[in-house]
C-alpha cells in the first residue's frame, strides 16, 4: 500500500514537471518568426518599412530578468491578432538593454545594443516600446507594459493610423475615442 501511494505521488511529480515544461516552452515557440530582425540593423528596417509601404518599425526594449517583458511576450506577442496586425504594419526588433552585441541604429552608426538603448533613447528600466516612423524617426514612446493585447492592438494603431501626428492628440485620448 504504502508503495503504491508513493508511486502515485512520483507519476503526478513527473506528470507536474512535464505540463511545467510544456508550458513555459510554448510562448517561445510561439513567438517563432515575431521578430523580423536578428541582425538588429534599424536602418535596413526602417528602408525595409518604407518600401513595403508599412507604418514602420517596432522596437522592443527588454531585459533577461524583466517579468513584465515575459508577460509581454508571453501573453500580448502571442496573440494570433496582435502577430497579424504587427506582421502586417511594422517591421519588428528586440534589443536588450544589457546587451553586448553590435547593432546598427537608424541613422547607420554601429553600437552596442546597451548603449543604444541608454546613450540614445535613456531607456533604463524595461519594458520600453519605440515605435520608428519611416524616416527612422520616433513616432511613439511606451514605457511599461500594456495590460492586454487589445491595448497593444489600439497602441499600434494609434501609430499605423498616424493619429499620433494630429496636434494635441496622445495615445490615451484615441483610446477614449476608440471605446
Amino acid at each position: 500500500m504504502v508503495r503504491l501511494i508513493a508511486f502515485r505521488s512520483w507519476c503526478l511529480q513527473l506528470l507536474s514537471a512535464v505540463l511545467l515544461a510544456l508550458t513555459v516552452a510554448a510562448p517561445a515557440h510561439a513567438l517563432e518568426g515575431f521578430w523580423d530582425d536578428p541582425f538588429k540593423d534599424l536602418k535596413a528596417d526602417v528602408e525595409e518599412a518604407r518600401d513595403s509601404g508599412k507604418a514602420g518599425v517596432f522596437a522592443f526594449f527588454e531585459m533577461d530578468e524583466c517579468p513584465f517583458c515575459h508577460r509581454m511576450k508571453t501573453q500580448v506577442f502571442t496573440d494570433p491578432e496582435v502577430q497579424a496586425y504587427i506582421d502586417e504594419h511594422f517591421v519588428t526588433v528586440s534589443i536588450d538593454i544589457e546587451g553586448d552585441v553590435m547593432m546598427t541604429d537608424p541613422e547607420g552608426e554601429q553600437i552596442k545594443e546597451k548603449d543604444f538603448a541608454f546613450k540614445k533613447y535613456r531607456v533604463r528600466a524595461t519594458p520600453v516600446m519605440i515605435f520608428f516612423d519611416t524616416e527612422g524617426k520616433p513616432a511613439l514612446r511606451y514605457t511599461g507594459p500594456t495590460q492586454s493585447a487589445e491595448e497593444f492592438l489600439l497602441l499600434m494603431k494609434f501609430v499605423a493610423s498616424g493619429a499620433y501626428q494630429e496636434p494635441g492628440m496622445n495615445f490615451f485620448k484615441f483610446k477614449k475615442q476608440q471605446s
